[in-house]
């Protein structure tokens, strides 16, 4: 595979992709982001994070210069010509070039870049063993201040911060609350548990993203015949749960077996994980939009 970028178009190797100094979101984070797998030559839900990309392009009040199904092509066109196989997928929009918070007094034709890269959050072990964690003291954006839904490179600022948190305590994840001192999320994945045989989350409203790979692990719950719910979570729950796992586009399903080094359950991947873990690898070699179709 070769490393590719497409930068408003035009396609190159990744060593001589460029951006400018002035791009609003490398000045001031003002701009979007989704991060997207490639298994087995195939776009891994490809419609479903470019859906969550245009709203939030229209939330933030972006120009809209390029059409869905340009954007889409363009990512296919991306992945075929990086011969990708199994890759990830960055994409990047800001909201224009200049310099200056006022979006007035800037270039508003958004900046649109596509790379073909690769990326491993956690060392294959830990996806048999499990992952620590601990809860951090930094906590997850209101929504008075910018919507957590909104999967913008400012925000992510905050992630950054809790996960040097939970670098200095070596754990593999960080918990992170909102201000009511209840679970969101963690630094850059979805989490749910398990409870008297069945699977909880938090819901939306806690101050998380919705995760294309949160909905995924919804469904396949669901189809495996499991109750899988939205719930209000404090770290009591947590603690008492009978297992825990993770779920995002880059970690994709990882149990978790620890929180502030108390096990859960029994400190090793439970059952329903495990189940759930199958069967996202049997879909992800087969679901997807195939790379260079049109």
């Amino acid at each position: 595979m070769q490393m590719m970028v497409n930068w408003n178009g035009e396609l190159m190797p990744l060593e001589e992709a460029r951006i400018p100094v002035f791009d609003h979101a490398y000045l001031y984070g003002d701009g979007l982001f989704e991060g997207i797998r490639i298994y087995n030559r195939q776009i891994f839900r490809l419609d479903d994070h470019l859906n969550r990309l245009y709203h939030g392009w229209r939330h933030l009040g972006f120009n809209e210069t390029l059409a869905y199904e340009d954007l889409k092509q363009r990512v296919i066109d991306t992945a075929q010509k990086a011969n990708a196989e199994n890759a990830y997928i960055r994409i990047s929009v800001s909201r224009g070039t200049g310099i200056g918070l006022d979006p007035r007094k800037i270039d508003q034709t958004p900046n649109v870049m596509i790379a073909i890269t690769r990326l491993n959050l956690y060392p294959q072990e830990l996806y048999e063993t499990g992952v620590a964690v601990v809860t951090v003291s930094t906590r997850v954006m209101n929504p008075d201040a910018l919507d957590p839904r909104l999967k913008t490179i400012g925000r992510y600022v905050s992630n950054i911060q809790a996960k040097v948190e939970a670098n200095r305590q070596n754990a593999g994840e960080g918990l992170m609350l909102n201000a009511q001192g209840y679970v969101a999320e963690a630094t850059g994945d979805n989490i749910f548990i398990v409870c008297d045989g069945e699977i909880l989350t938090p819901p939306p409203a806690a101050g998380l993203l919705k995760g294309i790979t949160r909905a995924t692990a919804m469904e396949l719950a669901d189809q495996l015949g499991y109750v899988c719910r939205e719930e209000w979570l404090t770290l009591h729950d947590v603690y008492a749960a009978d297992e825990a796992f993770l779920t995002g586009t880059a970690a994709e399903i990882i149990p978790m077996v620890s929180l502030d080094h108390r096990p859960i359950g029994d400190g090793k991947p439970g059952t329903m994980t495990l189940r759930v873990m199958k069967a996202f690898r049997e879909i992800t070699s087969e679901a997807g939009v195939m790379v260079g179709a049109r």
